[in-house]
């Protein structure tokens, strides 16, 4: 081992030095490690001389309050100054462009290199950097200090406003350089940098264009911004060369020689047609390398390589096309902040793939970032992974004016041009709530100058009616249409502890049991394990209901809030949010696996899903319901072999067993289709009594690396003889940690949510604790102890990182590889047309027939309304043709929480009378199949609001939840309103 470590210390020295001295081209090292922070305002900090040898010795990312995530509510996050400096040396900067890259800083940075005041940057989210060729002494150490302010009411210097998305509700206020910075030398013919802020650059943009998916081509264009700051004209060559995930070069191409004129910028651009194409699609990260070369003379001055993926996104007929396969959006609303405990956000580039690819793994096909911009390194982990993105630019929950609304679009700006080259970016969010139409067009102009060719959709939050957004959606309704697509911002809210299984369970949580959140029932925020994956079932199968393939107006999906237990925001027992499918530790909870079956599939879902809630661990006199999750068309339950029938089925995937009686052993479900073939087979099994501990290490792909910034995360679980996880173990564990690492821990239900501490409770048999590298390589020894258990204990070791005069050539990023898993976007269809809907030419109506358009009109803000009688309560639809009427789709105002009692008639003749049911948004009519050319929806008694419409209509902070549009009409006796209607025949 020792003989490894001296040939890797070896190679990166001989590396490190080669980029030094011997490479004609751009260098970008690595700026994160050697740093030094003081917490606190100190006089003269800025200074060269000032002396930090004291300060805490610290790699980026760091966020300087780390220690309070999930310890502290958002709102009590520490907030101040605080210093950071670092001492460098670029001993190829001589004669050349030196250039700063950071992510990002939160909130706002005064940055001084060798005592001189450089630039500030404020907004707290997006990237920006610092031309310091100047400055840079490239003989002697050079000094960057940097003063920050994270203070939540920071106000921007120039305009004394405050900004926006600094709120306490969801943007957690990790303070500092708790973001990636790099450091670039390049010729003084160069290609810009994409940092819009400070610098005011564009960098290059990579885009694909005439697709030919099936026969897997299409053109590529590469544009890169290019400034001459040598003292005369050049004459420069535009070379591109692309490299496959394996490194082949599959195409090489360039432009004609163009004279750029000194102190001059300017756009080259070349394009080709490239075959044997892989696009880049969900859970498939296929990235190429394209390099892009200016040349003089035969001689490369300059040379950028760029990792990017070529995919097609189209966003018509009320849905979503990626690489001409119709997707339908799945996934969740998480907080930006992507957040761990005792960390924050600053994690290594893998553990954000490992976070991010479990969202993946769950079958989310997409992340809506919360209202901020993503930093960077998530960002480039979904393009690895093959996760789509929402990007939002920055925003609380209102449209503004004036600065604010300035700001809001300085940062659309900042991000597009900085992340335009990632493949997986296929939304740009202009609010999280609804912006004017003026607004719209303001951030679509935007979209249109700096990514015109992108193939993505630039909207808003509701925009359900602003022709210049490209999509939309609301929150916690379901949306339809039949021309931009819409989808649910957040459809899902429920929160419930990983510890809690069931009221049957250690440590007995009955659903709902928890406090009121500001004096309301807040039983949706203190769920159990059954019941959250139970709701998210029940919630996703409205959506599923109107999938693409159900008629001309369908629903595009949603995103559930959210995928891991965040510290923002949070409504039930704890102080953070619970509403997480998986843990802060990323421990999945039940939800997981049911999203799993329920979401496997670009569109329908495949019939082979199939997850048993729970555990089979009980008392001998215990009798529960058991429920399956299962995509088949019916499900059989077995104890030890023993049938005991088939489910109920309900929410289209949920299959419920009542009171069975609990028996040690099997228990094993199979679901098969309508003919009774088997698709698919599950079983748990009952664990003996606890007797160990097992300790199993998730590390860096590419080694764990002594950078004193990478993490190991080390799961410890209870387990049986046979080395089962015990399943309603709750030990307390006790770690002991041995060499050249730090103590950064876990989280679990107790006293300062056990942050830091070295005693943490396993919670389900199962916990997860981080380790962080110092900058000594060696061995690290981790044991674990717990009153009864064998001991367990594992060894870690850090490999050596070569740092010289503060850069390293190893970037945090370098050498993680993309998710295949998935495979390419599928070649058949993706979802099979089940309904189809008749055209409506016309309408008449007891009232307000002028108006009758309205409520067919493919506008969820319209309705028709009758004026309040029950005899002009009807309203007769006229159709394009004759046809065999089957099922009829209605939206009615008080949709959430009125019932409507109704009868539908064809042609004069009745098909349907019964009951609307209260719903997410449609409540579809299952009509005696009749043919006709008229539809007739009539009211026949009062619409009632339900005994729980109080409960179901406002939120616990006692916001009203949206229920349709507000009329008078519909408050009293024959008062009918429809939002939308859709009339169907069987395919």
């Amino acid at each position: 081992m020792l003989k490894f470590f001296l040939l890797l210390s070896l190679s990166l020295t001989t590396g490190y030095m080669h980029a030094q001295t011997n490479s004609p081209v751009r260098k970008t090292y690595n700026f994160n490690p050697g740093w030094k922070l003081y917490v606190g305002d100190e006089q003269s900090a800025e200074t060269v001389d000032f002396d930090d040898s004291k300060w805490k010795s610290i790699t980026l990312p760091h966020a300087w309050n780390e220690d309070e995530a999930f310890k502290k509510s958002i709102e009590q996050l520490s907030t101040g100054i605080a210093w950071y400096r670092k001492h460098f040396r670029v001993a190829d900067g001589k004669d050349k462009k030196i250039f700063l890259e950071f992510e990002g800083i939160r909130q706002a940075g005064e940055f001084y290199l060798n005592g001189k005041f450089i630039g500030r940057h404020e907004n707290g989210v997006t990237s920006f950097g610092f031309d310091i060729s100047d400055l840079i002494d490239p003989n002697k150490d050079n000094v960057l200090a940097v003063r920050i302010d994270n203070a939540w009411n920071y106000r921007e210097k120039a305009t004394n406003s405050g900004y926006q998305w600094s709120d306490k509700n969801f943007n957690a206020n990790y303070g500092g350089i708790s973001k990636n910075v790099r450091l670039h030398v390049t010729a003084k013919l160069y290609q810009t940098l994409p940092l819009h802020a400070i610098l005011n650059t564009k960098g290059n943009y990579i885009y694909a264009k005439n697709f030919d998916i099936t026969g897997k081509s299409a053109v590529i264009v590469a544009e890169s911004e290019v400034k001459n700051e040598t003292s005369s004209a050049q004459n420069v060559k535009y070379e591109v060369e692309i490299k496959d995930a394996e490194g082949k070069i599959i195409k090489t191409f360039g432009s004609a020689t163009q004279n750029i004129e000194a102190g001059t910028i300017t756009t080259l651009k070349a394009e080709s047609l490239v075959n044997g194409l892989h696009f880049w699609s969900w859970g498939y990260g296929y990235l190429y390398t394209v390099t892009s070369r200016l040349q003089i003379n035969g001689n490369t001055i300059d040379e950028l390589n760029t990792k990017t993926g070529f995919r097609k996104g189209e966003f018509k007929n009320g849905m979503v096309y990626l690489n001409d396969r119709v997707l339908m959006m799945k996934g969740y609303a998480q907080r930006t902040s992507n957040e761990w405990p005792a960390i924050g956000l600053s994690v290594p580039a893998w553990l954000s793939d490992y976070s991010n690819g479990l969202m993946v793994e769950s079958n989310a096909n997409l992340v809506r970032w919360m209202h901020i911009a993503p930093w960077k390194q998530d960002v480039e982990s979904c393009d690895r992974v093959g996760l789509i993105q929402a990007m939002p630019a920055g925003d609380a929950e209102k449209d503004v004016t004036g600065v604010r609304w300035d700001q809001r679009k300085s940062v659309m700006m900042d991000a597009i041009i900085y992340n335009r080259n990632n493949p997986s970016i296929l939304f740009y969010e202009c609010g999280n709530e609804s912006i004017s139409a003026a607004h719209m067009e303001e951030m679509k102009a935007i979209r249109d100058q700096f990514d015109p060719h992108g193939g993505r959709a630039i909207g808003s939050r509701e925009m359900l009616d602003i022709p210049a957004a490209e999509y939309g959606g609301e929150m916690l309704y379901i949306n339809k249409s039949a021309t931009k697509p819409l989808w649910s911002m957040e459809y899902a809210r429920d929160e419930g502890l990983r510890k809690y299984w069931d009221e049957f369970s250690p440590p007995f949580h009955k659903d709902g049991a928890g406090p009121l959140y500001k004096g309301a029932d807040a039983s949706i925020y203190n769920r159990n394990q059954d019941t959250h994956a139970i709701e998210s079932v029940i919630r996703w199968n409205e959506y599923y209901k109107e999938r693409p393939g159900t008629g001309t107006r369908v629903s595009s999906g949603g995103v559930n809030i959210i995928f891991s237990d965040s510290n923002t925001h949070y409504r039930g027992e704890e102080n953070y949010r619970r509403s997480g499918e998986v843990d802060p530790m990323r421990i999945p909870k039940d939800a997981f696996f049911a999203h799993q079956v329920i979401w496997d599939g670009w569109v329908d879902a495949k019939k082979t899903g199939i997850h048993i809630i729970g555990h089979w661990n009980y008392k001998a006199d215990t009798k529960k319901n058991v429920y399956v999750v299962a995509s088949g068309d019916k499900t059989q339950l077995f104890i030890n072999g023993k049938s005991l029938g088939f489910g109920n089925k309900s929410e289209g995937f949920l299959y419920t067993f009542k009171n069975v009686s609990y028996q040690s052993g099997t228990l094993k479900a199979i679901s098969y289709d309508s003919k009774n073939r088997k698709l698919a087979e599950i079983q748990i099994k009952t664990s003996g009594e606890p007797v160990a501990l097992k300790l199993t290490k998730i590390l860096n792909p590419t080694g764990f690396k002594a950078d004193g910034a990478d993490l190991a995360l080390v799961e410890v679980e209870v387990v049986d003889a046979a080395g089962n996880r015990c399943p309603i173990a709750l030990n307390m564990i006790n770690f002991e940690l041995d060499g050249p690492a730090e103590w950064r821990g876990g989280i679990a239900q107790g006293p300062d949510n056990y942050i830091l501490a070295k005693q943490l409770l396993v919670e389900g048999g199962v916990n997860r604790v981080l380790i962080r590298s110092t900058t000594a390589a060696g061995k690290i020894n981790l044991t674990a102890k717990a009153d009864g258990l064998k001991t367990a204990a594992i060894v870690l070791e850090t490999l050596p990182i070569q740092v010289q005069d503060g850069l390293s050539v190893q970037l945090p990023a370098d050498g993680l590889k993309s998710n295949l898993k998935r495979g390419e976007t599928p070649v058949e269809q993706t979802y099979q047309v089940s309904r189809k809907a008749i055209k409506i030419v016309g309408a008449t109506a007891g009232a307000n027939s002028d108006k009758t358009r309205f409520s067919y009109d493919d506008n969820e803000l319209s309705d028709w309304v009758n004026d309040g009688n029950i005899n002009t309560a009807w309203i007769k639809y006229e159709l394009e043709k004759t046809s065999t009427i089957t099922e009829v789709a209605l939206k009615v105002n008080g949709f959430r929480t009125k019932i409507y009692p109704i009868r539908i008639l064809v042609d004069g003749k009745e098909v349907f009378k019964g009951n609307t049911v209260p719903s997410l948004g449609y409540f579809t009519a299952i009509c005696k199949p009749t043919k006709g050319k008229t539809v007739t929806v009539q009211l026949l008694n009062s619409g009632e609001a339900t005994a729980e419409s109080k409960k179901i209509g406002v939120e616990v902070n006692g916001k009203k939840l949206d229920d349709g549009i507000e009329r008078a009409e519909t408050k009293s006796k024959g008062g009918l309103s429809i939002i939308e209607a859709e009339i169907y025949e069987s395919k």
